[in-house]
C-alpha cells in the first residue's frame, strides 16, 4: 500500500475524482494466484492459457439415436421403396466394442456412442420403422423392455449422405489448441469446456473476500421494530450485493454503533477475512462522524504503508471519502459516505475498479456511452464538482430519475445509468450529448 504520510494534500485540498480513482488502482495490487478446482474457480480469473491435451469430441460420433450405415445401402431409399437393412446390434455410449457394419448392414446406435467400423453415416430412428416392419417411427423402445431391437432388420425411409448426423473427431476443439486464453474470467461456459478437456484443477487470481460495515447509531436491522429516531440499514445489503455482482466473495457486517472503539475492534476482527474493507457513513465532518474518529491515526509507525487519509472529492453526491490501508497485512480500506446514494455512487466509481483490480480482469471499468438528455428542463451543477446524476437509458437517450436529490433511494432502484455532468459545466440543456455510465 501506499503511505499516507507521502500523499501531499493537505486537509483543505480538494481531490478530483481522478485523482482519488488513481490514488487507488496504483495502490490495490491483483490477488496472487492460485490452483483451485472448478467449481471453487468459478468467477475467477485464469492466469495463465489452457491448451487441450485431447481432441473433443474425441471420436468420431453420433448426434442423433438412429442407425449406422454404410451410404450406398440407403441410396434412393423412400417410405415406398424402403431399403432392408440387417441390424448386426446395438452401439451405445460408454465403454464399447461396436460391431462391424458390411455390406447391407446396420448397428443401431445411440447418441453420443461412437461410430462403428464400415459405417460411413447415420440415419435417424424418425426415418426408419425401428425394425417393427410397419411405418416410420418417432422413438426406439428400451433395450431391457425390447432387447431383440439390436436384432432382425430396419425399414429405412430415406437416404442420407455421408457423415451425416456425425460429430467428427476434434470438430469442437483439437488436442494442442488453446482452449481459453489467461485472463479469461471462468463462468458455467468455460467451467464446462475445462471439465471436458480433462482439467480438474486451474491455475487463477482468487475472487477477493470484501468485507462491507456500516455505522451509525441509527441503524436497525430489517425485520426489527423502528424505534424513535432509527432508520433501516440499507447501505450494509446495497454495497454487499454490489460487491458480489462486481465479482467478490462478500460478506456483510451488521451495523457498527457510533462508538471509536467498538468499530476498531470490529475492522480488526474482519482482518483475517478481507483483502478489503468498505465502510459507510461516519466520514463527514459531524462531531459523530465516528469512522474519521476511529481510524484517522490507526498507521502505525512499525508498519510504513499503513493509514487512512480523509479526503474531501470535487464530486456530488460522495463529496467525503477516505482511503489508504490497515493492519499488518496492509489491507486497503475504503471509507464511503452514509448517504445511501452517495454511498452506491461511490462504490460504482471507486469500490468496484478496485475489487476488479484485484481480480485481475482487463476491463475494470463500466461501459459508457453517450446520450442525448431526455429533459424538459435543463440541469444545473455546482461549480467545480462533478456531479453524477441518476438516470434510465435507452435508443440513444437518458432520463434523469428522481431529480437532483441524492437521498432517493427509491429513485436509484429505477435507474440503470449514471448521467455525468462535468465539473466544468454549470449547466446542461434539454438534447445535449452527455457522458453515461451503464450500470446494467
Amino acid at each position: 500500500m501506499s503511505s499516507a504520510a507521502t500523499r501531499v494534500t493537505g486537509q483543505d485540498h480538494l481531490w478530483s475524482v481522478t485523482e482519488h480513482l488513481e490514488d487507488i488502482l496504483t495502490t490495490v495490487r491483483p490477488l496472487e494466484p492460485i490452483e483451485l478446482q472448478l467449481l471453487d474457480a468459478q468467477g475467477c480469473v485464469l492466469v495463465e492459457d489452457v491448451t487441450v491435451p485431447v481432441s473433443l469430441p474425441p471420436f468420431d460420433n453420433s448426434s442423433m439415436d438412429g442407425y449406422a450405415v454404410r451410404v450406398a445401402d440407403v441410396a434412393g431409399a423412400s417410405e415406398e421403396f424402403p431399403a432392408v437393412l440387417t441390424v448386426v446390434g446395438d452401439v451405445a455410449a460408454g465403454p464399447t466394442e461396436p460391431p462391424q457394419v458390411g455390406p447391407g448392414e446396420a448397428a443401431r446406435i445411440m447418441t453420443g456412442a461412437p461410430l462403428p467400423p464400415g459405417a460411413e453415416t447415420v440415419v435417424p430412428v424418425e426415418w426408419t420403422d425401428g425394425g417393427l416392419g410397419e411405418g416410420p417411427v418417432s422413438r426406439m423402445r428400451a433395450h431391457s423392455a425390447a432387447p431383440e431391437g439390436a436384432s432382425g432388420q430396419v425399414q429405412v425411409h430415406r437416404p442420407a449422405p455421408a457423415r451425416a448426423h456425425v460429430r467428427a473427431k476434434g470438430s469442437d476443439v483439437k488436442a494442442g489448441d488453446r482452449a481459453l486464453e489467461a485472463g479469461t474470467i471462468l463462468g458455467p461456459p468455460q467451467i464446462a469446456l475445462l471439465a471436458a478437456i480433462g482439467r480438474g484443477t486451474v491455475r487463477v487470481r482468487p475472487r477477493p473476500r470484501v468485507v462491507v460495515l456500516s455505522t451509525g447509531s441509527e441503524l436497525v436491522q430489517p425485520d426489527e421494530e423502528l424505534g424513535n429516531g432509527q432508520i433501516y440499514d440499507s447501505n450494509s445489503f446495497a454495497l454487499t450485493a454490489a460487491a458480489r455482482d462486481a465479482g467478490a466473495i462478500a460478506y456483510r457486517v451488521g451495523a457498527v454503533a457510533d462508538d471509536a472503539e467498538t468499530l476498531r475492534a470490529t475492522i480488526e476482527d474482519q482482518l483475517i477475512r478481507a483483502d478489503l474493507l468498505v465502510t459507510t457513513g461516519g466520514v463527514s465532518v459531524g462531531a459523530y462522524d465516528v469512522v474519521k474518529e476511529a481510524l484517522e491515526s490507526v498507521g502505525d509507525e512499525d508498519e510504513p504503508g499503513s493509514g487512512i487519509e480523509f479526503r474531501k472529492l470535487a464530486m456530488q453526491p460522495g463529496k467525503p471519502q477516505g482511503f489508504g490501508s490497515i493492519g499488518p497485512d496492509h489491507t486497503p480500506l475504503l471509507a464511503l459516505p452514509g448517504n445511501p446514494v452517495s454511498s452506491y455512487v461511490s462504490f460504482e466509481l471507486f469500490v468496484r475498479p478496485a475489487i476488479r483490480t484485484l481480480m485481475g480482469v482487463d476491463d475494470i471499468h463500466r461501459p459508457t456511452t453517450r446520450a442525448a438528455l431526455n429533459t424538459d428542463k435543463a440541469l444545473t451543477s455546482p461549480p467545480g464538482r462533478r456531479q453524477y446524476l441518476r438516470g434510465r437509458y435507452a435508443n440513444g437517450e437518458v432520463t434523469p430519475v428522481g431529480g437532483a436529490g441524492s437521498h432517493l433511494i427509491a429513485a436509484l432502484a429505477r435507474a440503470d445509468a449514471l448521467i455525468v455532468v462535468p465539473e466544468t459545466v454549470e449547466s446542461v440543456e434539454p438534447g445535449t450529448e452527455v457522458e453515461v455510465v451503464l450500470l446494467g
